[in-house]
């Protein structure tokens, strides 16, 4: 298929679905805002004559941008389902787990205009765009006990902490922020130049915190650190309660976002981490999703497996600036570290580079014997021992790049490390992120932790250091016994569609799409 004709190209800017695709398209709302989809469909999005909309079974919104930043809303039908917009809902493990799994009217769903609204800007973009229940749990692909993807507040809340030099102490606070700001925050705190009043970045959609900023002075290094899909309520609770000690000192050393930092659209994995390093929207910099179709290219593309990961980054939408690159205009000595990260783009030192240069760092073999490798689930989980294994050779770089040495190189006191770990996000999915298992992940990280601070400290960088903790999206408990597949619906009403990551949805497109 060809890139979009003129036809595709709304007022707003951006990828509309086209005349030619309106009857499949309203087709297939018909069937997926059935009542009988409702246990597990949301809602649907769509970008067509010059307007968003955003459809449920029992109402509807359409809004659009007003020319000024914002966005005014053109129509509303039954229960906006969109009315909430809020961040504040399901704050703390207790009211969480009172709200497991909350229905469209008692959700809500943060800055859903623009994180729909930027989605679309993209000419990949698919002609409609499925979000899952709170509830719906992937009985047919595998079944997660915990789930993200969704617009709705505890898939897209994330945890965010900063401390260190340069960073005011207020401890777990009542703020929330979102992924696009983080690296805005780190330009801001490291002195970046501005390129233009509040903008740090070429492609910025993000705004620095300088609230949680103190203005005393400059850190010569900032460290980060990403818990992949971690739930912020339970880590918290993790952290007060003296199961997260290194986490706790981090809170300690400056804020806690109790409200989260909110994830953009689509709340999955690779599109967030781009989005958290780059300052922009995944609309924006083009790591649309884990998987997508390209009409451009006419192919499928495919960014977060262990195949593509060290070449993800080539998709990136031309121009896209990344953290590593601000931070070296501002500091040109500057030593940039990426860690098991995809989104490595300017940094000095990548992981990923070994691999693009076939050089395959040491991977042990086992988790059996690694430290902070909680055997009682290393043994029976596949996914739990294997990212054991990546996280552990995570510990080791960092660990080594701050003592001076890894792999018989010498290594400077690094300005910019960020350190990527995984195992959070398997235990979140496998057991649910209230489960044994996911806290038994949440101490093992604390422990990797612990080891680079250590390592840190003894670098004698300790006090010159920033440092940050996030996810790259939140985590929600599914119910099980809400299982389902909007696939089988479609296909029995006869209508052809390719599902990319079950939620983009093509037409005119021959195919399977990719499970994600």
């Amino acid at each position: 298929m060809s890139a979009p004709n003129q036809a595709s190209i709304g007022v707003n800017g951006g990828y509309e679905i086209p005349d030619e695709y309106r009857v499949e398209a309203d087709a297939a709302l018909s069937v997926l805002l059935d009542s009988a989809l409702e246990p597990i469909v949301d809602m649907v999005l769509v970008h067509r004559d010059g307007n968003y909309e955003a459809l449920a079974h029992d109402g509807s919104v359409t809004f659009r941008r007003n020319g000024s930043g914002g966005y005014e809303t053109v129509a509303e039908t039954g229960n906006n389902p969109l009315a909430d917009q809020g961040d504040d809902s399901f704050v703390g493990l207790a009211n969480e787990l009172s709200n497991r799994h909350p229905l469209r009217a008692d959700n809500q769903y943060p800055h859903a205009f623009d994180h729909i609204a930027q989605l679309f800007d993209a000419p990949a973009t698919p002609d409609l765009c499925v979000i899952h229940s709170a509830r719906h749990n992937w009985e047919d692909q595998g079944g997660h006990l915990g789930e993200h993807g969704s617009l709705g507040i505890t898939q897209a809340r994330a945890p965010f902490i900063i401390g260190g030099k340069g960073v005011r102490n207020l401890g777990l606070a009542a703020k929330s922020m979102r992924l696009v700001d983080v690296a805005p925050t780190i330009a801001a705190l490291m002195g970046c130049r501005e390129l233009a009043p509040g903008r740090y970045l070429t492609t910025q959609d993000g705004e620095a915190r300088l609230d949680v900023l103190d203005g005393a002075g400059t850190p010569k290094h900032i460290v980060g650190f990403l818990f992949d899909g971690t739930n912020p309520n339970v880590l918290y609770d993790m952290a007060a309660r003296g199961e997260a000690p290194n986490v706790a000192r981090l809170i300690e050393m400056g804020v806690g976002f109790e409200h989260g930092a909110i994830s953009s659209l689509p709340t999955i994995t690779l599109a967030n981490h781009t989005t958290i390093l780059t300052g922009a929207h995944p609309g924006h910099h083009g790591i649309l999703n884990n998987a997508w179709y390209d009409r451009a290219q006419g192919k499928q593309i495919i960014t977060n497996s262990s195949a593509t990961w060290p070449w993800a980054m080539e998709m990136l939408n031309e121009g896209i600036d990344s953290m590593h690159k601000a931070i070296k205009r501002a500091h040109p000595e500057a030593f940039c570290v990426s860690i098991n990260e995809p989104c490595d783009t300017g940094a000095d030192f990548s992981t990923f580079d070994f691999f693009r240069r076939g050089e395959v760092p040491p991977i042990p073999s086992r988790a059996d014997d690694l430290p902070h490798a909680t055997q009682r689930f290393v043994r029976p989980s596949k996914d739990y021992s294997w990212s054991s294994v990546i996280d552990h050779m995570a510990t080791e770089q960092a660990v080594g790049i701050w003592s001076g040495h890894y792999r018989d190189e010498s290594y400077p006191k690094p300005t910019f490390c960020w350190v990527n770990f995984t195992l959070t996000d398997a235990a979140m999915h496998e057991g649910g992120p209230h489960s044994e298992m996911a806290a038994a992940a949440v101490r093992d990280s604390d422990g990797r932790v612990g080891d680079i601070l250590e390592a840190i400290e003894k670098a004698g960088a300790f006090d010159d250091c920033a440092f940050m903790l996030m996810a790259d999206h939140g985590m929600q408990e599914s119910d099980p016994t809400c299982g389902g597949d909007w696939g089988v619906a479609l296909k029995e009403a006869g209508i052809r569609v390719r599902d990319e990551a079950y939620s983009f949805m093509y037409f005119g497109v021959e195919g399977q799409g990719a499970a994600y």
